[in-house]
């Protein structure tokens, strides 16, 4: 990974207090209690050891501390009785909280919040050079706005850009200039930086996606929650190594497999970032030439523990994920994943009446792995999915596809192209996507 003070120094902190806030008309996808709960798997993860925690309701936010004033004094308190040296909070803290916070707890104790904590499993997860260039850039822009005096001289604690500084290759100050505002420019810098080679990346992804077009091969891209099974499903369907540890956020880095279908057919397998409530938005916007393979895909494979106690608000907040990343129109075949680990093997066939086009399998037993394969198959190749276009004249091999794959129920030539009512194969939906339209164009007289 990059060197350079993109890392949090949470590795250095054991004993962390954690603390939840759920402000009044505030929509929650888990309770506070089952929230604070992974919030702990999370700090395991991350190598800290939970001692305690606390909470508290609020019908609006404290100005200054987010929380009360008493609430604040009864964290200083534990903190002290436990001898915590993190104070680690739900939420992603503002700016302004974060820094009276960390002026009431003292400069023996570091006020940590999610979107913090999250940030550094990833700097310690990311093995590729992609990978840490996008942990790099949504560490940064998480920083740039809480920087204060405490954040300052980067430049001398990390060697990351070359010359004088390890922030962005400058070190000398212009006349009037505090050590703040360099450090801010400095930052701005490796954030523009950072962005330039994320956008060589994604277009070398794009290539690689344009080839695979050609190649015909469909695309399947694995989602869920993380530690959902993703990559031991992969394994078990390709034969593939891809890391596997019963962690959140294990792997990080997109890996693409193929994989044989039933009737002498190929697919593409990718294996993704798994989902989390309350996502950062910087590594959403940083994971974007990855988050593109999901985007692109031709079939989401939405891969569920069935076995964890918040199986329904989990894949709640995948699909929300996949709203905000604009992937939400791609066909989704449900993977059930996990029933080996079913006291009662009727729940695998109750907790399939609960999701639309669902397989129970057990990736680590390979277990339901044909029939699996089987109605992957089926979505790609033999379901006729009804969609209604409009394309351009200049996408020829479009027009040219839906005759060729699809079934045309009617079609009518434009000024602004051809319009096709008809049905294609649900591994084409994603294509013509863009193209959809409800309204029927008239037709032109030639």
């Amino acid at each position: 990974m990059p060197k350079g003070n993109t890392r949090s120094n949470l590795k250095e902190l054991e004993r962390a207090l954690i603390v939840g806030v759920q402000i009044a008309g505030q929509p929650a996808l888990l309770s506070m209690d089952d929230s604070l709960e992974e919030l702990s798997v999370l700090a395991r993860t991350a190598g800290l050891e939970v001692v305690g925690g606390t909470s508290q309701q609020l019908e609006k936010p404290n100005p200054k501390t987010l929380i009360g004033k008493g609430k604040v004094e009864e964290i200083q308190a534990l903190a002290d009785e436990l001898n915590v040296s993190v104070i680690l909070f739900d939420d992603e803290l503002s700016p302004r909280h974060q820094r009276e916070l960390e002026k009431v707890f003292g400069d023996n104790r570091r006020v940590v919040d999610r979107t913090a904590l999250i940030l550094d499993i990833f700097a310690q997860h990311a093995s590729t050079h992609e990978g840490a260039l996008q942990v790099e850039l949504a560490q940064y822009e998480y920083r740039l706005p809480r920087l204060t005096r405490a954040w300052t001289h980067l430049a001398r604690q990390g060697g990351g850009g070359g010359g004088r500084s390890g922030v962005g290759g400058v070190g000398l100050r212009g006349p009037g200039e505090t050590q703040l505002e360099v450090d801010r420019r400095e930052i701005g810098r490796k954030i523009a930086k950072l962005k330039q080679d994320l956008e060589k990346v994604s277009a070398r992804r794009g290539r690689y996606r344009a080839q695979r077009k050609r190649a015909r091969l469909p695309v399947i891209a694995l989602v869920g929650y993380t530690n959902a099974g993703k990559s031991t499903l992969l394994n078990a369907l390709a034969g593939a190594e891809v890391y596997v540890a019963d962690q959140l956020f294990a792997t990080l880095d997109p890996t693409t497999r193929k994989v044989d279908l039933p009737g002498g057919r190929e697919a593409l397998f990718t294996d993704t970032v798994g989902f989390i409530q309350k996502l950062p938005t910087t590594l959403v916007e940083a994971f974007k030439a990855t988050l593109e393979e999901i985007q692109e895909a031709d079939l989401l494979l939405h891969v569920v523990d069935t076995t964890h106690p918040n199986v329904h608000e989990q894949a709640e907040a995948v699909l929300q994920t996949l709203t905000e990343i604009e992937a939400d129109h791609i066909p989704i075949l449900t993977v059930l994943n996990k029933i080996d680990r079913l006291a009662d093997p009727d729940a695998a066939r109750e907790a399939l009446q609960d999701f639309e086009d669902a397989v129970a399998v057990s990736a680590l037993r390979r277990q339901g792995l044909d029939e699996l394969l089987a109605a992957i198959s089926h979505k790609l190749y033999e379901a006729l999915a009804p969609v209604e276009v409009l394309l351009p004249y200049q996408e020829g091999a479009l027009i040219a596809l839906f005759h060729e794959q699809g079934k045309v129920d009617r079609i009518e030539h434009t000024r602004s192209g051809v319009h096709i009512q008809g049905r294609i194969p649900g591994r084409m939906l994603a294509r013509y996507s863009v193209f959809a339209t409800r309204g029927v164009p008239a037709a032109e007289d030639e």
